[in-house]
């Protein structure tokens, strides 16, 4: 669509929202998400009704560190949790009408019903003794992430992106780090729960790291091979490919985030179909936002993961979209939308 086309169907889609029977704007941000919705769908009466949700999965190697209070074995059972429909993102999921998708993109054992297995390796390696994965893997986890956008773009209307992996806010960290130049122990935070001590052995490993690889922030491909994983090198590669197919996507927490800093590293402008749902307790998040120059819609004090927050964003889109939609507007409701008319009437 170019910026003509654009222009038009933005002043369109105001003015349908301007004579809905309401005041100007007192729907407030519901308002600009019905808005930037339709432009990034490019439809002036776009449908949110096709909803799904991607979980992506993976293993690190890093936790060897001891940079994460749960064994690495916690993946595994959690990713059979998903399936089993017993945790938060299948409740959330549940009574929003979203289709999850569980993808195996490295966990540690064999393939698991229910789960779409995409696995490029077995689990990264420790990136505080080496690259946490080889180019090639780097690029098959970018690769796997496009494809399945090309496949969601089929299936739904908007997507919603969440991860699972223990150790990775310390992939996330160490991304964040290389993205911002600021030092680990800056970017660091508790993750699933470490105490100070935990925090700082985890700043230690990274910058470790850090100074073994020397990532270079101009190759976003370099940097996730150094220090990323799998499961974010395909949300990095999910969000290529939304925003080549005008798919709207929500993003959750401070791992996803790392996916979209790789993204955008990239491609400049992968993140143009991008919702950012919520500011997660994970310090180092409000730097990541500062970094994509983004403003998430929401705080509730999340820091779960799995796409909770990409839910409830999702459940912030549909209402918005269908109050768009399906409001009257005040000549559809023989209402007066004119302040003079009631004191002259």
């Amino acid at each position: 669509m170019n910026s003509n086309s654009t222009s038009h169907l933005e002043e369109r889609v105001r003015a349908r929202l301007d004579s809905l029977t309401k005041p100007p704007g007192s729907l407030g941000r519901l308002e600009e998400i019905a808005l930037r919705f339709a432009l990034i769908r490019g439809e002036e009466m776009p449908s949110p009704a096709r909803k799904g949700m991607f979980v992506f999965c993976g293993d690190h190697g890093v936790v060897e560190e001891g940079v994460s209070r749960y064994p690495q074995s916690v993946t595994r059972q959690m990713m059979r949790n998903f399936v089993e429909g017993g945790a938060a993102i299948n409740v959330l999921c549940r009574r929003l009408q979203i289709r999850p998708t569980i993808v195996d993109m490295g966990v540690c054992g064999g393939p698991m019903p229910g789960v779409l297995d995409k696995k490029v390796a077995p689990a990264t390696a420790n990136f505080a003794r080496g690259p946490a994965m080889t180019r090639e893997q780097a690029n098959c986890a970018i690769e796997v992430g496009k494809g399945l956008a090309e496949d969601a773009s089929y299936e739904y209307d908007m997507v919603g992106l969440g991860e699972m992996g223990i150790g990775n806010t310390s992939a996330a960290t160490a991304i964040l780090s290389v993205f911002s130049g600021r030092s680990p122990y800056e970017t660091a935070g508790p993750g699933a729960g470490l105490d100070s001590q935990g925090v700082r052995k985890k700043a230690e490993v990274i910058e470790r790291a850090l100074r073994l690889h020397s990532p270079n922030p101009m190759d976003g491909l370099g940097v996730l091979q150094a220090v990323g994983g799998f499961e974010i090198g395909a949300i990095a590669g999910f969000l290529i490919g939304a925003s080549r197919l005008r798919l709207p996507v929500v993003l959750d927490g401070f791992p996803c985030c790392a996916g979209a800093l790789l993204a955008k590293a990239i491609q400049p402008d992968a993140l143009a179909t991008v919702f950012y749902s919520h500011m997660s307790q994970e310090p180092g998040h409000k730097m990541m936002f500062d970094l994509l120059e983004a403003k998430p819609y929401a705080d509730f004090g999340m820091r779960l993961g799995e796409g909770t927050g990409s839910a409830l964003m999702i459940g912030f889109i549909d209402a918005a979209v269908r109050l768009y939609r399906e409001m009257a507007t005040f000549s559809e409701a023989g209402v007066s939308s004119s302040v003079e008319s009631e004191t002259t009437r």
